[in-house]
């Protein structure tokens, strides 16, 4: 099977996008892991697969796959890089769109340049929903880790997100402490975990263990989280600009029940195919 793929990245998050419309596409968790090694495939950390949609008021659905093979809700850089493909790829000639993932309907507006902006709808607080195990909402939980005990936020983006605000996020134990939250029993389908610090109430940095992937160099539903959850704390003002390794994006949400919208980059590195 000879697969056209394009390879993206946003904030140097990135993605090998396949185009299931107009070619055939068979994944299976092998064939995911083989296109994501960096050394013997292609290399990514997410694969993202383009297909029509189920729903009728959506313009397109894509599934999303990590690194290791597992399929995802939800991903706020793959969904611009999404849209900016589309686009690139003649499948619409729409700026705005509305778009099916796993982790419920997005809406994406192409703007000037690279940027792109993501409607990603309000976000889940409700343990229940997020899933994490807890006996009511609340702003904060403490989370109990090999003996330690951390104080978290508990946020779903369309995926689960656990939120430390840490004092410098550079000195944070985020490849040590990351993995052991990832899996934690309280998050029945393990967790993203970001680092998060507050510069001023417009300014943040951030880090996040990616769940299934590791550490990446930006997280868009991580970024999303995260400011929500130093949002509630009256920690950060509507609209910040969030730092990552990989770049900034643009965040603002005004308040329990209205969506968050998401701004940044979406590039193209380069195009190619791959017999699969």
């Amino acid at each position: 099977m000879r697969v056209k793929f394009s390879k993206m990245h946003g904030l140097g998050n990135d993605f090998v996008m396949l185009d299931g419309i107009s070619q055939r596409i068979r994944l299976s968790p092998d064939k995911i892991r083989r296109i994501a090694d960096r050394y013997l495939g292609i290399g990514c950390d997410q694969v993202l697969l383009v297909e029509s949609p189920r729903d009728p008021d959506a313009d397109f659905r894509y599934r999303i796959f990590n690194a290791d093979g597992s399929e995802v809700e939800n991903c706020g850089n793959g969904a611009r890089c999404f849209a900016r493909f589309v686009r690139d790829r003649r499948l619409t000639g729409k700026k705005r769109l509305k778009v099916e993932t796993s982790g419920g309907l997005l809406q994406l507006k192409l703007m000037d340049g690279d940027q792109v902006s993501v409607d990603m709808g309000a976000p889940v607080l409700e343990p229940e929903q997020i899933p994490f195990n807890a006996d009511r909402c609340a702003e904060s939980y403490l989370l109990e880790v090999h003996g330690e005990t951390f104080t978290i936020g508990a946020v779903s983006m369309g995926n689960p997100h656990a939120v430390l605000l840490v004092e410098n996020v550079q000195e944070a134990p985020v490849t040590q402490l990351g993995p052991l939250i990832e899996v934690h029993p309280r998050f029945p389908q393990k967790v993203n975990v970001g680092f998060l610090q507050i510069n001023s109430r417009s300014q943040a940095q951030l880090r996040v263990f990616e769940r299934g992937v590791g550490e990446t160099r930006a997280c868009g539903t991580g970024a999303c989280a995260a400011m929500v959850y130093a949002h509630q704390r009256g920690l950060l003002d509507d609209q910040v600009g969030i730092q990552l390794p990989g770049g900034n994006l643009t965040i603002h949400w005004s308040g329990p029940g209205q969506p968050v919208t998401m701004t940044g980059p979406a590039t193209t590195v380069f195009h190619g195919h791959i017999i699969l």
